[in-house]
């Protein structure tokens, strides 16, 4: 036999092969030829033995085959390591949701869960489920080299896979990759087999709030059955423990199994990741900027506060979030008194007021020329704004600061219009201004980081060079960033890492070009990555030392998942530059949530109430015995150089 189909017989064993031999002739032979057979004959043979199988099944068991039930397969073609064949074990049994710091094997874990499910149930479905194309893609190249599961079993689905075409792969294939919305439309139009799938996999499990898609594909799927396995994967399970809450009860978690950087089972195998926090003072510039618009913010906010409609407090300590409570708080509960067109105003004053605190996060982050940018969408009409933009353009202290900030930054692109190809050219940004101290701060530390890697690695060697990747919340932030950096070649080649479009008015990355960004990066090409959240989850995107975080988040989830870049096979180094002031405190405060919630994980002390529903999956009088073994597979051949082959192959057939 080929090896990458070996596994699969030796679970099923060489007797159920040829006893099905009889039926068939020669084209079904046993392991124990030598002369290895062809792809066609391995997968004619893969079939006789999967309807040999089919035939013993028990329908009460749910399709479960007592044959390959008897042992369930571990790989050793990795050394093995302690918590992840702990973790393997307890998912096989329970709905379990797997929190793992990034690189520590979370996908190697929900490869075997999936190869255990796909050999127990040879007549079953096993889904993956991952919120972007690009991670579907790189996950099931991924299954396939821990496992070894074949391709021609194996198929990838997203937004952009016709319907028809899904119908036939529902029912040709056995282990689909796909996007959880893609499997919300089939479950709804009845496309997918959803009795018969065993196993459903959903990685970066945090978004399983609300009515995100990976909460109704649960919803849906348990109309039809309940008799499936749930494997949850994140690298942290929530923001706060409310969340934590959500994501169990609505992937029907019975389990959690939770590790930290600190847990001693993983500090074998995980690098040291020094985490720095460097808190940069506004500054006399940005300072004056803040306390003007801080004025303006008064302007704005007074009229809603003396309607007690928002709450009497000090106006800079205000957030966007607060005042977005304040408006949904007023449309759920209006006074009696306000009615007709003031009930109008009410709500034109709130949305100038979410307007201009989002504009004072911005300035307060990421400086002067972010949030000009914001402002400027509002006055010339590209956000269609128009009573914002009429109520500002009436009040003189705001035309005077837009007029200040229009004179220092109406001359760079609107980052909205750049694209990939103005970094592709190393376009250089003359007399570049600052607009923010914390971008001076960001320079400094590149700079001195690729100073003393460089000094070090003498070697010259590009295997040696090293990889800085920066995390900026917002896209404009993200072109200045990288705009300051190209001053710096070509020590330092940078390129900027966006999402899709999001609006008309917006250019983002194609998945296309996305990928390629990451591929240029990974081989060497660029050297510096300044990211959007895009690059936070899941991407391969190689080994990185150092991380820069450009702005704070109130939740623990986005620091967590770009910590997860660095520290994979070499010590790594977060550094987090933090305004002093009110960024400074929401970090804080993020890290205390981190804590709260890992303490209320572990501690005895039952605070989140678990599913308690989680089928077995394996009949009772059953106990699958752990087997450890060498997997061989093939080399893996991506989507279209497949369907490229296959075309020719129909085409010398004809």
């Amino acid at each position: 036999m080929s090896g990458r189909q070996r596994t699969l017989f030796q679970t099923w064993g060489p007797s159920l092969v040829r006893g099905a031999g009889a039926g068939v002739g020669s084209q079904a032979r046993s392991p124990a030829v030598a002369e290895a057979p062809q792809e066609e004959d391995d997968d004619e043979v893969l079939l006789v033995a999967a309807y040999e199988a089919e035939r013993q099944l028990d329908p009460e068991d749910g399709g479960f085959c007592a044959a390959a039930g008897a042992v369930w397969i571990y790989p050793t073609n990795c050394p093995v390591r302690d918590y992840q064949l702990h973790i393997s074990r307890t998912a096989l049994f329970c709905n379990t949701l797997v929190c793992l710091p990034t690189g520590l094997g979370k996908t190697f874990i929900a490869a075997v869960v999936m190869y255990n499910f796909y050999r127990w149930f040879p007549s079953g479905k096993v889904v993956f489920m991952a919120p972007t194309k690009p991670l579907v893609t790189q996950q099931m190249e991924a299954c396939f080299h821990v496992m070894g599961i074949p391709q021609s079993h194996m198929a990838e689905m997203t937004g952009s896979t016709q319907a028809v075409s899904r119908k036939d792969i529902w029912c040709s294939k056995r282990v689909l990759f796909l996007t959880p919305q893609v499997m919300v439309n089939d479950l709804t139009r009845e496309a997918c087999p959803a009795a018969r799938i065993k196993c459903l996999v959903v990685d970066e499990a945090h978004k399983a709030l609300g009515n995100y898609a990976y909460c109704q594909v649960v919803r849906e799927l348990v109309k039809y059955t309940t008799h499936f396995r749930i494997l949850a994967l994140s690298a942290t399970p929530g923001s706060d423990i409310k969340a934590v809450q959500q994501v169990i009860t609505n992937l029907l978690i019975g389990k959690i199994e939770l590790r930290s950087e600190d847990s001693p089972d993983i500090l074998p195998y995980s690098h040291e990741r020094r985490v720095e926090k460097l808190v940069v003072p506004l500054g006399e510039e940005l300072g004056a900027i803040q306390k003007t618009y801080i004025q303006i913010l008064e302007t704005f906010a007074s009229p809603l506060i003396q309607r007690n409609v928002l709450m009497k407090r000090d106006i800079p300590n205000l957030t966007k979030y607060q005042v977005i409570l304040a408006r949904d708080q007023f449309r759920k509960n209006p006074s009696p008194n306000i009615v007709g067109i003031q009930q109008g105003i009410i709500e034109g004053e709130f949305a100038i007021c979410i307007s201009l605190y989002h504009g004072y996060e911005l300035l307060q982050q990421m400086g002067m020329r972010s949030l000009y940018f914001f402002l400027s969408g509002i006055m010339d009409g590209t956000k269609g704004m128009t009573r914002a933009r009429n109520e500002l353009g009436r009040n003189e202290d705001f035309m005077k600061l837009y007029n200040h900030l229009e004179s220092v930054f109406a001359h760079v692109r609107d980052p909205s219009a750049i694209d990939a190809s103005a970094f592709k050219k190393g376009n250089k940004e003359k007399n570049f201004f600052y607009s923010h101290p914390k971008l001076k701060k960001l320079e400094e530390v590149i700079i001195e980081h690729f100073r003393s890697w460089n000094a070090k690695n003498t070697t010259g060697k590009k295997c040696l060079e090293t990889r800085v990747m920066i995390f900026s919340s917002f896209r404009d932030s993200v072109e200045e960033i990288a705009e300051m950096l190209l001053q710096h070649q070509p020590v330092i080649r940078v390129m900027t890492f966006v999402g899709h479009a999001s609006g008309k008015n917006t250019k983002g990355f194609t998945q296309k070009e996305q990928l390629e960004v990451v591929r240029q990066f990974r081989d060497g090409g660029y050297n510096t990555l300044v990211s959007t959240c895009v690059g936070e989850e899941g991407l391969d995107i190689g080994e990185v030392d150092l991380i820069i975080c450009f702005d704070a988040q109130k939740s623990p989830i986005r620091l967590i998942q770009r910590m997860g870049r660095t520290g994979r096979r070499r010590q790594g180094r977060i550094v987090v530059i933090l305004s002093e002031g009110r960024e400074e405190r929401t970090y804080n405060q993020s890290q205390s949530n981190k804590r709260n919630i890992y303490k209320a994980i572990s501690g005895n002390r039952q605070v989140l109430h678990f599913y308690q529903g989680s089928p077995r999956m394996v009949p009772e009088k059953i106990n699958p015995e752990l087997h450890k073994m060498f997997i061989t597979h093939g080399v893996y051949e991506p989507e279209k150089s497949r369907s490229v082959q296959r075309k020719s192959l129909s085409s010398r057939r004809g």
